[in-house]
């Protein structure tokens, strides 16, 4: 079962509920954390994995062979991220906007164009605490794209009988998200009870309705705003799993690299009753 942790808003404490989940859980079943959140991983903060593996997360951009080009620009026209450009009788690359998916190598008419390695990050692979088995992804600086890393890291972990897996993805409502929650069975959306927190769940909840994917809401830090939060989930008929008060002291144990269910134990009963609740759900 894959069960991904995801919040419109960055801040909302999305991570706080994936590793106390992880944790819960892995005395009932094997679980795998994936850290989904490639440009700010902080999964391990608070899992604290030890690495064993670490591969890169490379793309394949075109090289231009100009002994056979001809400069006929189909592959210019081909391209829907526009990462080529015909300039006088010469193509040129852009690999920052390349996404790698090999259409112009395709359709290049004269086999003008190879392909060639293009490291844009890495993909790691450890044991966390309670023997959970822990994915991180990890985007290069000043590489615009974390979509394909995210695709690889899905890809790094075999389909395992039996296995919970949590995804933590990244903040926000943008095309790395979409590739997070692809393929999962159920999504656990952590939002708090403020104008940004709901604007930000609408978002989120538009674009699972187009994915056809099963939600819950989790609200944080409960009791800081108002109820707008909760009149939408009633209005759209989502279902609010779990909430969680707003309280100095889960800052204070975050603040020091504790989980939830570490600075207040009887958490973990709670997010093992969640599980029962996800699986009526789905």
């Amino acid at each position: 079962m894959q069960i991904a942790v995801a919040s419109g808003k960055g801040g909302t404490g999305k991570t706080t509920i994936a590793t106390s989940l992880a944790l819960s859980l892995a005395s009932l079943a094997k679980v795998r954390y994936f850290d989904c959140d490639v440009e700010a991983p902080n999964g391990h903060l608070f899992l604290k994995p030890a690495f064993s593996e670490s591969t890169p997360a490379v793309i394949r951009i075109p090289q231009i062979q100009n002994e056979k080009c001809t400069a006929c620009g189909r592959c210019v026209d081909i391209c829907q991220f526009h990462a080529l450009a015909k300039v006088g009788k010469n193509i040129l690359v852009f690999p920052q906007l390349c996404h790698g998916c090999g259409s112009c190598t395709w359709n290049c008419p004269e086999n003008a164009i190879t392909e060639v390695p293009n490291p844009i990050g890495t993909l790691e692979r450890g044991l966390a605490l309670e023997n959970i088995e822990f994915f991180r992804g990890q985007l290069t600086i000043s590489e615009p794209m974390p979509t394909p890393v995210i695709r690889q890291l899905k890809k790094l972990a075999h389909p395992s009988s039996g296995s919970i897996d949590i995804l933590d993805a990244p903040p926000g409502a943008s095309c790395s998200v979409v590739e997070t929650l692809r393929g999962v069975d159920y999504v656990l959306l952590v939002t708090e009870p403020t104008p940004f927190g709901l604007h930000d769940l609408k978002q989120i909840i538009g674009i699972l309705r187009e994915m056809d994917i099963s939600a819950g809401v989790i609200i944080n830090r409960d009791g800081i705003g108002d109820d707008a939060v909760e009149m939408y989930c009633i209005a759209e008929k989502l279902s609010i799993l779990l909430r969680i008060p707003f309280n100095r002291q889960i800052a204070e144990g975050i603040s020091k690299g504790k989980t939830l269910v570490e600075i207040f134990p009887e958490y973990s009963v709670v997010f093992q009753q969640l599980l029962s609740r996800i699986q009526e759900d789905c």
